[in-house]
């Protein structure tokens, strides 16, 4: 089987791509599969990371867009799916089937390979459809989706199937206790892992350092690491100095988590956004959290998602409006001190867990390139 996979910007669509990429290997070795990007996405950095050939289109953001701007980014979206340098990544290509996992990475070559006849899916890992999904719904063969909820945002369409979210092998057989052993954790130490999504959140970092200054350094039984994200990392490094964090050997800032499995299968406590993928991840490796849902998305997405597990009792959750208030320090302070909280929202968040989505993804695979 020959697959191109398309998605990027952030991690959380890439992840579900290297996710479906390492499902169809899995069931067919022999496959060919690489990757279709924008220049400068985070795709750069993560797919070839992953061993996986990369190619580029040209594509950019509408969101955000305005006036001359706006117009070109509309010019580009109308072209890019026939410009030369997408068709003919396709054609020599020559893939059984082409699946997207949502930014404005994926539109040109999803349209192009739809038009061209191709086997072509989607997957929305998010309750609100992104921009790219929502143009491509009606040129798609199928329509994989995390929330049951999200048909609705597709007219009920037959074309959609709720699937769950994808999450790579290592996030479902990393063993805790290994994993504190490779990092060198102790029995009776609390790991504490903390982050903001692949491109950070300035708030969030400063809010997790005044934690860390707080209270974390002044207790050497937490040991916490944070990725501020590499274009806040400047900015982040310089506060974390600042409180003399820089001496804390148990307090370690970083740009960005590369061995994410190991560390969250590690961790006592995971503070986050509350990113569709961040959250199955959480949720299939049992980790009590406090979430930080991101305002500044599209539908207020992420507090719906922080929301749900909050009222389930399966995550605490706090504000980006409430984190100079202090509130992140007293919800992190609040399960640290009670075992039998952590292990309470630990059970519970479990409860949210897709084990199956690789499966089914797989399963649906086989009949689209089958037709």
């Amino acid at each position: 089987m020959r697959v191109l996979l398309t998605g990027g910007g952030t991690a959380g669509h890439i992840n579900p791509a290297l996710a479906i990429a390492e499902t169809i290997l899995r069931n067919a070795p022999t496959s060919v599969v690489e990757f279709v990007g924008v220049a400068g996405g985070k795709e750069d950095e993560l797919v070839p990371r992953a061993g996986y050939k990369l190619h580029h289109v040209k594509s950019t953001a509408l969101q955000g867009s305005r006036g001359i701007g706006r117009i070109k980014s509309l010019a580009l979206a109308a072209i890019s799916p026939y410009l030369p340098s997408t068709v003919s990544i396709i054609k020599k290509f020559k893939p059984d089937i082409v699946i997207g996992t949502g930014g404005y990475a994926c539109w040109p070559i999803m349209a192009a390979a739809a038009r061209m006849g191709i086997p072509t899916a989607l997957h929305e890992s998010n309750a609100h459809p992104g921009l790219a999904v929502r143009r491509l719904q009606n040129k798609v063969d199928r329509i994989w989706i995390n929330f049951p909820e999200t048909v609705a945002a597709f007219g009920n369409n037959p074309k959609v199937v709720c699937v769950g979210n994808p999450i790579l092998q290592d996030f479902s057989t990393v063993d805790r206790e290994e994993a504190r052993s490779k990092l060198g954790i102790g029995k009776d130490q609390k790991l504490i892992l903390s982050f903001g999504g692949s491109n950070g959140a300035e708030k969030l970092n400063a809010a997790v350092i005044d934690f860390m200054k707080s209270t974390a350094a002044k207790d050497t039984k937490i040991i916490h690491l944070h990725a501020s994200g590499k274009i806040n990392y400047d900015e982040a490094s310089k506060l974390f100095s600042e409180a003399g964090l820089d001496k804390a050997k148990n307090c370690i800032l970083c740009p960005y988590i590369y061995d994410m499995p190991l560390q969250m299968a590690a961790a006592d406590l995971v503070i986050a956004r509350a990113g569709a993928m961040t959250l199955s991840e959480l949720a299939l490796m049992k980790k009590a959290c406090v979430l930080v849902p991101s305002p500044y998305v599209a539908e207020n997405h992420q507090y719906k998602n922080a929301k749900a597990l909050a009222d389930a009792n399966a995550a605490a959750l706090v504000e980006e409006k409430d984190l100079e208030k202090g509130r992140l320090t007293e919800a992190v302070c609040e399960l640290l001190s009670s075992n039998a909280r952590l292990c309470e929202q630990q059970k519970n968040i479990a409860s949210f867990a897709r084990e199956d989505a690789s499966h089914d993804i797989w399963r649906d695979i086989v009949r689209l390139t089958n037709k």
